[in-house]
């Protein structure tokens, strides 16, 4: 069967192949202006997906990059502490070695010993509560706002360590062992200043009081020792997340972005088409109303 073909199949084909020209070029349009290869998910399913599984992975490393970067700020702060901790219980060891020799030294010098000791307690007590965005660095996961009390508590608990997700299947632990580095209570190294400063001003031999004093250095270089480690464990992991952040914005443009100069050609070649199909139609759609009434 021979199909007829009227001049008003010829129009309406033209005009349909028109739009369909001109949506290609508005479609060209687009891309070439927000440059991106994907405007919409049936543009390429298989590319969303792979799009949208990169994008997880972005989300996932920016949070583990933002958990570095406050383990570091923990980590820092701790560090710092334990440091100055360790020069004053460094003081205190040396202040207790004078004050031993009880036969050469005046009660009056024993008393200055004494008080300065107590004003190292101070600063060895503000510099074990130090804090970081408002919590304390050796207390681990307690609200209490300070580490130790005035009567020296330890507000922390057990299990009760500050953990920071960096990678997918690693933790890291930001806080520092307060109850190792100075103790608690009565077993605490504040308690132990204590007792040397009333010794001095009791008249007796603080030379007992050495060891503990070597003890309580001992245990806080311990604990400054593994933050050491975990900081530098964060440095190594800064580092990787660097790199895999760049990794996924180069496969996240390889599946969304557009090249300029590819777009512009796109879009130049679409707008050729375009052109070329107006004055073909022009020339083959020529009859109009007039033609009818000669």
């Amino acid at each position: 069967m021979i199909s007829r073909v009227t001049d008003q199949m010829t129009s309406l084909q033209s005009q349909q192949h028109l739009q369909a020209s001109k949506a290609r070029v508005s479609d060209m349009q687009a891309r070439a202006s927000s440059l991106q290869r994907i405007a919409r998910p049936s543009d390429d399913p298989t590319a969303t997906a792979e799009a949208m599984r990169v994008k997880s992975l972005q989300a996932a490393t920016a949070q583990q990059a933002r958990n570095v970067d406050d383990g570091n700020g923990w980590l820092s702060t701790a560090d710092s502490a334990l440091t100055a901790a360790d020069a004053i219980l460094a003081k205190v060891r040396q202040l207790t070695l004078q004050g031993a020799n009880t036969g050469a030294v005046s009660p009056d010098a024993l008393d200055a010993i004494a008080t300065e000791l107590e004003g190292l307690k101070k600063d060895l007590l503000s510099t074990a509560n130090a804090s970081y965005n408002g919590r304390s660095v050796f207390a681990g996961t307690s609200d209490a706002g300070v580490a130790w009390t005035d009567d020296y508590t330890f507000t922390g608990g057990v299990d009760a360590a500050v953990l920071r997700r960096i990678g997918p299947e690693t933790t890291v632990r930001v806080d520092a062992d307060g109850a190792r580095a100075f103790g608690d209570g009565d077993d605490s190294v504040f308690r132990l200043i204590d007792d040397i400063v009333t010794d001095l001003r009791g008249g007796t031999n603080v030379s007992t009081h050495l060891a503990a004093i070597d003890v309580r250095v001992g245990d806080l270089r311990g604990v400054q020792s593994g933050v050491g480690a975990r900081h530098a464990q964060l440095l190594r992991a800064e580092d990787t997340l660097m790199d895999t952040k760049v990794s996924l914005e180069a496969q996240r443009s390889e599946l969304e972005d557009l090249d300029l100069g590819q777009a512009v050609l796109d879009l130049q070649l679409q707008q050729n088409s375009y052109q070329a199909a107006l004055a073909i139609t022009a020339k083959v759609v020529q009859t109009s109303l007039m033609d009818f009434l000669r």
